[in-house]
């Protein structure tokens, strides 16, 4: 499905996408079990949701602090020039940083707003410095650094 429209969703799949979201390893049994169903019906829903796209992908989430990522930063960025090939090569350059674990192209007042996850000040200035302000485009970049998270969810509200 590329045009990404509203899928009808019934409220079994809406559940297993509920426990999906909280528990990406549950097996097709225990989904089974805690939807009162047997598990071959659960596995073909799953296996439809992610030929739908509406399960994109499972991942293990990593707490940044456990393995030295003890400063994050959020940079809200602005370019000179606006063009489509602009935009693109800044995207590009940006993909390629892996520092940099969140991007968003934004309207209003910044075109950019990232999060980033480095060691230390000193590393978020080589950051800055050495890998982002490489970009050309580059007119401004306000950092801000992120003194605790109030709330850090991967989970899509379900209705």
């Amino acid at each position: 499905m590329d045009n990404f429209s509203t899928i009808k969703l019934d409220e079994t799949d809406l559940q297993i996408i509920r426990l999906l979201q909280h528990n990406a390893r549950i097996t097709n049994k225990e989904l089974a079990a805690k939807l009162d169903l047997t598990p071959t019906p659960v596995y073909e829903r799953v296996k439809r949701l992610e030929r739908m796209k509406v399960i994109n992908q499972y991942v293990a989430l990593i707490n940044p602090k456990l393995i030295g990522k003890d400063l994050m930063a959020i940079c809200m960025l602005r370019l000179e020039k606006h063009t489509k090939e602009k935009l693109a090569d800044f995207e590009a350059h940006v993909a390629t940083i892996p520092e940099v674990v969140e991007c968003y192209h934004l309207a209003g007042q910044y075109d950019y707003h990232l999060k980033v996850l480095v060691k230390d000040m000193n590393t978020f200035q080589d950051f800055i410095v050495n890998k982002l302000s490489v970009n050309a485009n580059l007119s401004n970049i306000q950092s801000s650094f992120v003194m605790s998270k109030i709330t850090d969810s991967t989970a899509v509200p379900i209705d």
